[in-house]
């Protein structure tokens, strides 16, 4: 029983802190009925909405299909290298960061097999490092690339066509560096390229469930545009779902939806405290950049969109810096995680290497983009 708490506990850190942090918080201000008021049930039933459309998604095999179609062609280093780490930056602005790391990380180390030991020995980190930062580059850019910017997106209460402009810049400032620092990689780390699959991924099979999983994710684009109220929209995925794959219920990620349970009723309870919520609104106020990105570098972007959240009025900076806040430590982003985890796995020799690289390009990035944000604006 010890053993199996320590796993879950390793496994699931953050959603423990949540659940501690918000139990501890009633001491100080006893349950009532204005607990229920500190629960966003839009941000949980979109969140679970999208969930379960892309597990279903996924375990069609739709993404894979694209990469591999698009490698097919593939004969130099830097094309392999644009397309893996780019699949990762486009895919993530609609299926989030989370499921572009877990669809194309482990694709690459296929591909990078096909191609023989050379190139996975000499391109599997830097593809990797590149494929975690473009991951959580490219989610910024929509409210539905990743949690912290569905829940920012909601509270702030922007215009799908506002959020998309806030943040396009830092976008395409990310994707000109992305595509620079794959230019110097690839150069770096040249190998000779041809990919050829053993097996072709075909979707013959699958054609009615695919469609059946995209008429979801269009529902769940309609909610997050505020076209269709969440709880039709949470009604029909849940009965999609039943018909299309049951088994996809098993693939929704509970413990992030319990995450933002925990959190929302911490920050719930201290902003009922007037000394801890002027102490922490004196901090945050007028430097929400700052704020978002520095907090993330400990305890990950999306509890520090929920808990700076609570203190401040002024949204669009926090959006921003908790976005960029995603690069630097390992653990600024839990996506980052994701990566990290397959390269121990697959490559536990390099995990050192492959920890020196992803910091020393996260931190560049970071502060790149920190600079480009403050000139902005």
């Amino acid at each position: 029983m010890k053993e199996k708490l320590i796993h879950f506990f390793k496994q699931e850190t953050v959603l423990c802190a949540a659940l501690a942090l918000a139990a501890l918080s009633m001491f100080l201000v006893r349950p009532d009925a204005e607990y229920l008021s500190y629960i966003d049930f839009r941000t949980l039933a979109i969140l679970f909405c999208l969930m379960g459309a892309m597990a279903g998604l996924q375990k069609t095999g739709v993404f894979q299909w694209i990469a591999q179609a698009l490698l097919a062609r593939v004969r130099k280093t830097r094309q392999l290298v644009w397309i893996l780490v780019l699949l990762c930056f486009f895919s993530s602005m609609a299926v989030t960061n989370d499921v572009a790391l877990i669809t194309f990380v482990p694709f690459t180390f296929t591909v990078l097999d096909l191609i023989g030991p050379e190139a996975r020995k000499r391109l599997t980190i830097p593809i990797v490092v590149l494929q975690t930062i473009a991951a959580n580059l490219g989610s910024m850019l929509t409210p539905i690339g990743n949690p912290q910017n569905l829940y920012l997106y909601g509270k702030a209460g922007l215009s799908l066509g506002a959020f998309l402009l806030l943040m396009l810049p830092y976008a395409c400032v990310s994707f000109l560096l992305i595509m620079l620092w794959s230019i110097v990689q690839s150069r770096a780390y040249n190998v000779p390229v041809e990919v050829s699959f053993r097996e072709e991924i075909r979707l013959d099979r699958k054609k009615a469930q695919l469609a059946g999983y995209l008429v979801l994710f269009a529902l769940d684009l309609l909610t997050v545009a505020r076209v269709i109220p969440y709880g039709l929209a949470l009604l029909l995925t849940i009965a999609g779902l039943l018909v299309l794959d049951r088994s996809i219920f098993a693939r929704v990620d509970y413990s992030l939806l319990l995450t933002f349970v925990g959190f929302f009723v911490f920050i719930g309870n201290m902003g009922r405290l007037p000394v801890f919520y002027e102490f922490l609104q004196k901090i945050v106020s007028g430097h929400e950049l700052l704020a978002g990105a520095a907090a993330s570098q400990v305890i990950s972007n999306v509890p520090a969109a929920l808990l700076l959240s609570g203190f401040t009025e002024n949204f669009p900076p926090l959006i921003i810096g908790v976005n960029l806040g995603g690069l630097g430590t390992l653990i600024a982003s839990m996506a980052s995680l994701i990566s990290y985890k397959f390269v121990a796995r697959e490559e536990p020799g390099m995990k050192g290497t492959y920890f020196r690289q992803f910091t020393f390009s996260n931190v560049a990035f970071l502060a790149v983009l920190l600079v480009f944000a403050l000139v902005l604006g």
